[in-house]
């Protein structure tokens, strides 16, 4: 379980583990998390705790061209995507281990 901060526009998120208050950056967010605005990610059910899943969107030569975050709260299992953001750079290959 985790709580997520998120700034779709800067394109960039952050988990915190509900239980140690470990952190991560998730994909390269953390190179754009001085510039970005976030907030915390929230159900409409009020619960801010959720199960995380990343996805890639990939180009023809298997690089990565979008991140999506999708979130699955806890409390009522309401799923939903809340960040995505495009990549437009390479390579790529560094992002699937940074989820």
């Amino acid at each position: 379980m985790f709580s997520v901060l998120v700034d779709d526009v800067e394109g960039a998120a952050e988990r915190v583990c509900a239980r140690c208050r470990g952190r991560a950056f998730i994909a390269d967010s953390e190179e754009y998390w001085e510039d970005a605005d976030p907030g915390e990610a929230g159900c409409p059910c009020g619960s801010e705790e959720f199960e995380t899943a990343v996805a890639f969107s990939l180009a023809d030569d298997g690089s990565v061209r979008w991140v999506t975050l999708g979130l699955r709260c806890r409390q009522d299992g309401a799923v939903g995507v809340y960040a995505d953001w495009k990549i437009d750079y390479g390579p790529t290959d560094h992002l699937f281990g940074m989820v």
